[in-house]
Order: structure tokens, then sequence, then C-alpha cells
């Protein structure tokens, strides 16, 4: 089948270790609009979201939980899709890599790399990040160190382990020259142009064959053949890209179907996993025969107070709270508009709601509102096209058909902010005209010159309500039925607009309320560094519900199952004797917990883990470098003694 007039985008699939953000947000809210886009163009499109599940980091965060990794990742889908559609993310799919049909492909995946030789086992010693998922070699890349030593992350910084285990490895240096052949003869694979540069010159300084499975991680895809390993993260993950279409599965649906949508018109990713898709996917790909994906759209990082979004410093953005105090198209238009995808971009509620107000309120909504309600009460309900358009009328005819060209530029070529910023000028020049022709004072002068303004005004905000729909659905889909009119897709608009023929006739509705309210004022009353709307204050009274007593440690065993757990004997005193499990086995051996005196919390509810019941937990401080250190008091007490 040829793949003709289609369009295929993705986002990354996104890790669940904690619910969705901005960033994440921000990423598939992108893919939304292109895909949209493509859609204004009448092609079939593809729009591919989801979430990335195994791992060392899920293994570790189900464990302290009590969990299983699978109960933990079940349980965080329903955030990712509940944002998704509450701000009209139309995704066509929505792949988890626990999905049975990713494993097996990825399996077959594996199975024919390692038969053709471009996977062998050997040994692995290096460095490597849990919270990011990768090895790092700080010898090829710029790693930090912090002030105890300890080499830092060159993506999170955070603490890196040194690992030395078996493993399997791609062999990624065989595909060096074939990467730099590809990029020479694709110099626009990759958007914007600098993150182009950085990935050649990375390839230049030589490629290591890749680490692509983990003997220490239970929690994974198993590997074929080797049942003691299981498939590393970015083998598992980006195979997403084309099991979800079709890969790897044998009924004739399927294959139909990669072959119709394979390769990808364009990946976006954030900047901070480029190398990944930028060096390792292409190389996976040329191992699998198959064709590489036309493009990548490398974005930069959403910053609050200047730093990237983080849950270890605490200040992710919650896009419920946006779209409660805002409205969610509002805080579509604000982030396309505002962040620049070429670099980093700043993020405040102020700089949101002035953009609301300015851009939305007063600009465009106030625009539509004027026109409408000055026709309606001057009679005139159904405005046809001027046969011959007057001077001013025919200049702002020009002026929309260069504002479409320049925003088509923009779109084409995934400059959202660009192409937003050349259509609010588009915008203001509509209301300039409609300011200077005093439509007001025609109406009872010269009815046909008042419907000719009128005209001119609708053809004007019918081309922008057909341009902005990618951006903000449902309003302009409200603007459009105002005007009599609707989106109708599998239109091609490109050829409508392009023509600007300005032959339509309008039939005119009353709104009930305006399109775009005036943004209240949340800076001024929330802080956005707290992604719950400082729902994590507690009060006096709440601190006071919490039983922290000292208590003495009398057992400490081993779990089975577990590498993280200990079960504790603890003495607190009047309160008796409790069983209490602590995730601290990586950290402890049993004989140094065992008479010593700690901190519990005695009042927890109890809850099952691993077969028996915790009845409270114990506190430990986590430091700088993830060490736990135990939480004790300065000198000895009773046990059962409460800190207050």
């Amino acid at each position: 089948m040829p793949n003709k007039n289609k369009f295929y985008v993705t986002t990354p699939i996104y890790y669940v270790n904690s619910k969705p953000h901005l960033g994440t947000f921000y990423t598939t809210m992108l893919a939304d609009i292109t895909a949209r886009w493509n859609k204004l163009q009448g092609k079939k499109v593809f729009f591919l979201t989801g979430t990335d599940e195994h791992g060392q980091k899920i293994a570790e965060r189900a464990e302290e939980l009590g969990m299983k990794p699978k109960q933990l990742v079940d349980s965080m889908i329903p955030h990712y899709k509940e944002v998704w559609k509450k701000y009209e993310l139309e995704y066509d799919k929505f792949i988890r890599t626990t999905d049975d049909y990713h494993e097996t492909a990825v399996k077959k995946w594996i199975e024919k790399l390692h038969d053709q030789g471009d996977i062998y086992k050997s040994e692995y010693s290096g460095w490597y990040c849990v919270p990011d998922e990768r090895f790092v070699s700080v010898a090829s890349e710029e790693v930090e160190k912090d002030e105890d030593g300890n080499y830092l992350c060159p993506g999170c910084n955070r603490p890196l382990r040194e690992v030395s285990e078996e493993s399997y490895f791609f062999r990624l240096s065989a595909y060096q020259d074939q990467l730099l052949k590809f990029y020479e003869e694709n110099p626009n694979f990759i958007t914007p142009k600098e993150r182009m540069n950085e990935i050649i010159s990375f390839v230049k300084s030589g490629l290591k064959d890749l680490s692509i499975s983990r003997k220490t991680v239970s929690w994974g895809v198993e590997f074929p053949g080797d049942p003691e390993h299981t498939v590393y993260v970015w083998g598992d993950a980006l195979n997403n890209y084309i099991t979800a279409i079709g890969y790897g599965q044998d009924d004739a649906k399927s294959k139909e179907s990669f072959e119709f949508w394979w390769p990808a018109d364009l990946h976006i990713i954030g900047k901070d996993i480029a190398r990944f898709h930028a060096i390792y996917w292409p190389a996976f790909l040329m191992a699998s025969g198959l064709p590489l994906p036309k493009k990548l759209l490398v974005h930069g990082f959403i910053l609050v107070d200047e730093k990237k979004m983080s849950k270890s410093i605490g200040n992710v953005v919650d896009p419920n709270n946006l779209a409660k105090w805002y409205g969610v198209e509002q805080v579509r238009y604000y982030l396309a508009r505002q962040m620049s995808v070429n670099q980093d971009g700043s993020f405040s509620l102020q700089d949101l709601e002035n953009c609301v107000t300015s851009d939305l309120a007063n600009n465009l909504g106030n625009l539509l509102n004027r026109t409408i309600t000055l026709a309606l009460n001057n009679g005139l309900e159904k405005v046809a096209p001027a046969e011959t358009w007057e001077a001013a009328s025919a200049a702002l005819k020009e002026k929309c058909e260069e504002g479409f060209r320049s925003y088509w530029d923009g779109m084409n070529h995934y400059q959202y902010h660009v192409a937003l910023s050349d259509l609010l000028k588009f915008i203001s020049e509509v209301n300039a005209y409609f300011h200077d022709q005093k439509p007001w004072k025609v109406a009872k002068e010269n009815k046909e010159l008042f419907s000719e303004i009128i005209s001119a005004v609708c053809h004007s905000l019918y081309s922008i309500g057909v341009m902005l729909w990618p951006v903000m659905p449902k309003k302009m889909e409200a603007l459009l039925d105002s005007l009599g009119c609707s989106i109708e897709l599998g239109t091609n608009y490109e050829e409508a607009l392009r023509k600007n023929l300005w032959n339509k006739t309008f039939v005119l509705k009353k709104t009930d309320k305006p399109l775009f309210p005036r943004a209240e004022e949340h800076s001024k009353k929330n802080n956005p560094d707290n992604e719950s709307d400082n729902k994590n204050e507690i009060t006096i009274n709440d601190f006071a519900k919490v039983e922290l007593l000292a208590g003495t440690v009398l057992e400490c065993e081993t779990v089975e199952g577990s590498s993280k757990l200990y079960k504790l004997k603890v003495d607190l005193g009047p309160r008796g004797k409790r069983t209490i499990f602590a995730g601290v086995a990586k950290f402890y051996k049993p004989e140094d917990l065992v008479g010593k005196q700690g901190v519990f919390v005695a009042n927890l509810a109890p809850r099952k883990m691993m077969g028996s019941e915790s009845q409270g937990m114990m506190l430990f401080a986590k430091d700088s470098t993830g060490n736990f250190e135990m939480v004790t008091v300065a000198g000895e007490v009773e046990n059962g003694t409460r800190l207050s």
C-alpha cells in the first residue's frame, strides 16, 4: 500500500514514576497540534503516545509501597489519560510497554539482531543513573562531581552508581559511519539545527557498543533465550514507535498497518532524550533493515524560576490547576505561543494571565463580539460577499493572504510560536481595519458599505478560526459556528485558504457569553512552584495527629523475595511490640539496626507488605547521595516516649 497523504506523529512514552506535569503535557500538546494541523490538510493522521513502564525505578518504587510493579503502573495510567482527555489531546493509540503485543515484538526484534550478530554478551563495568535509566561514560561525557566527590548524572544532576554486571550489547560502534552518512544526506533530520550539530559532534568523537540488557533488574521484558536478563529500557522503549503500528505481529492487518504508517513523519521529544532518538534509534532501525523516521523535533525545557521543572526540587506545575483557573484552550494557546520550540522557555502565571487577556480576550474575542453584535443590532444576519471590494477591504484581503502564508510556513516548519506571533499581527490588523472603517457610523449612512465591512471582518475571522483550530479546537469551532460555519475534516483547507477567494456568505449568531473571558489573577494568590496548589501544607492540628514514638529494634530479618525490605520487631514500650517493615536493606546490615533506638510513626494505618502486616513506619533521612540515615533522638529515652 503506498504511503500517500498520511502523517504519523509520536511523543516519547512517559515514565510512570509520577503524575503528568506541565513538561509532559507540553510535548503531548505539540503532537496534538501537529496532528490536527495535518488533518486540516486532508491527510490521514496517526498520533501515538503512551507510557514506559519497565525498569529499576518502577521496581524500587513499587517495593517501597508494598505493591507489585504491574499494580503500580496500572494505578498511574488513569492520571495520564484523564489529563490528556481534559486538554483535548486526541491520540489514536496509547501504548504501554507492558502490553503483550509490544513485549512479544521486542523479543522478536532482539532475536533478529542477535541472530545476525548485532547483539552479543559481554561484561559492563561503569557508572549508571537509576532515575534516568542510563549508563554514563565519565570519560566521554561532561560529568561533574558533587562536594563529596561523587559523579553526577549529566542529565538529572543526581549521583551515579558504579555497577559491574554481565550484559548483552548492541554493536552501536558498527553503525557510526552509516549514521554520519545519514546526517550528511539528511541535514534537516533534527530541528533545531543546533541539536543536529551536537549529535554529529558526539558521534564523530567515537561510539561505543551499547548495553541493552540488565541482569540485576527483574522488572522488564525477559531477554529471549536468557531469562536471567531483561531488555534494558531503551531497547524496549524505543521500539514502541513501530510495535504500536503492527511491527512484530503476524496477522495481515498489522502488517498492512505497519507498511502504511512507517516511517514516522515526526518524533517530538525533549532535548534531554535527543541522543537516544538521534543515535540509538536510527542505529537500531539500520540494523533492522527498516526506514528511518523523517524528522525529530527537539524542544527545550519549560523553566520555572529559571530552573527545569523537577519533582525533586519541587517546582512542578500541575496542568489540572491551570485548566481550572484559566481554561483548557487558553493554556494550550499560551504554551504554543509563548514557548520557543528551539530553546528553553520561562513559565509564569502572570505571563499566562497577560497573554490570555491581551491576545485572546481583548484582541480576538472582543473583535468577534463587536462584529456580530453590531451586525445583528443593525439587522444584518446574513452577510454576503461584496461584488467588488473597496480599497481598504481589498488591502485587508491581501493581508489575510499574507498572514496565511506566513502562518502556514511557520506551522509546517514546527515553529509554532513564530506562526502564532505572525497570526496575532494579522488579528491586530483586522482590529485596526474595523476601527478605521467606523462601521457603527457607516451603518447609518451606507448599508452596502456596512455589509462589506462586516463581510471583510467575517472572512478574516473565518481564516483565523481555521488556522487556530489545531491550537484551540473547541473555541475555534464556537467562533466558526457564530459565523454559520464549521470545520469539515477531510477538506484540504490549505487549498481554500491559499486561494483566499472571500466568496462566503455568513449567517451570524449571537453568543451568550464571551468567547474568551479575561483571565483572573491567580498569580497573586497561588505559587506555581507547588504542583498541588499548596495542598501539602498541614495545620498544627494535623501535625498533632501524628504519633512519633521512640522505640528500639529488637529483631531484624531479611524478607524473602525482596532485596530492599527488612522485617523489624520493635519495642514501643507501653504501646507494645510491633512488626514494622523498612526499605533500607541496601544501606544497613541487620546487625546495624538491632539494639538501636529510632523514631517511629505509631498510628499509621497498618498495610500489607510482602504477605505480612506492617504496623507503623521507621523514619530515615535521605542524604544528597541517596543514602539513608536513621533518625534518632539525641539521648536515650524510654521506649514509647512521644516526640513533640
